[in-house]
């Protein structure tokens, strides 16, 4: 029988876009200008801007495609 040390932590799965651009070692206000290009997707809930955890690994297979593109 599992304890509570032993059971796992759920995973955040919406982030601050501050947050999100820590993840993706990007400064925060690129991170925005990403968002405003259409390219780094968010959600609204209430005021806050968030992004979903798999809209950030939306983004860098979107980064790992231009970059075979290009190569």
């Amino acid at each position: 029988m599992a304890t509570s040390s032993q059971a796992s932590t759920p995973q955040r799965r919406l982030h601050r876009v501050e947050a999100a651009a820590e993840l993706l070692d990007i400064k925060r206000s690129t991170a925005y200008d990403l968002i405003r290009q259409g390219r780094l997707r968010t959600v609204r809930v209430g005021r806050r801007r968030l992004v979903p955890t798999e809209y950030i690994e939306e983004f860098v297979e979107l980064l790992k495609r231009e970059a075979e593109a290009a190569g």
